[in-house]
């Protein structure tokens, strides 16, 4: 019998309802929507203790053809090296198994991609994942946050809610992003 394979996608946010709703939290918001498409009815996602993230575990051939393991960090953004790392090594995945989805300041509003490998883009998140598995070589699914208004700092810029324009087509995107990946 051959080994099904697993994949380990994780949305990148930052804990807590103080950021919910915030430009950095999209990979939350997509792994949300992921999660939504499992059938017969939504995965929840629980905490594992062990790697410190939110997870679900959806069985081989409900969103792609092998085990899928759906996450959420519960450290801030700046330090997801650490529970990616640990996901990986609990479940047995490669970084060439890994999808890790995060917010993109260098892409206009709305624009997903998805790539292997690359620079960080100065996205601490992404940064700190390179540097505890010792490898670039990832499946990124970028969102497009667009660039901050006027002189205003990015930093602050990813911290804050929505517009009402944006959030009305949050639906949207993340559903565009989740088809990238299944």
């Amino acid at each position: 019998m051959v080994p099904v394979s697993t994949t380990l996608i994780i949305g990148l946010g930052n804990p807590g309802p103080k950021y919910s709703g915030t430009r950095h939290n999209i990979g939350f918001d997509v792994i949300d929507e992921l999660a939504s498409r499992v059938s017969p009815m939504p995965a929840a996602l629980s905490v594992n203790k062990k790697t410190n993230t939110d997870i679900a575990e959806i069985p081989a051939g409900n969103l792609l053809s092998g085990k899928v393991i759906l996450a959420r960090p519960r450290s801030f953004m700046n330090l997801s090296g650490g529970p990616v790392k640990a996901l990986a090594q609990y479940f047995g995945v490669s970084p060439a198994d890994l999808i890790v989805i995060h917010d993109e300041l260098e892409m206009e509003f709305g624009q997903v991609r998805l790539r292997t490998g690359g620079g960080d883009h100065g996205h601490n998140g992404l940064r700190s994942i390179t540097k505890s598995l010792g490898t670039k070589d990832y499946q990124r699914l970028s969102v497009g946050i667009g660039r901050p208004p006027g002189r205003m700092d990015p930093a602050s810029y990813v911290l804050k809610p929505w517009a009402k324009k944006e959030s009305s087509e949050l639906p949207i995107i993340c559903a565009d992003a989740a088809d990238l990946v299944v």
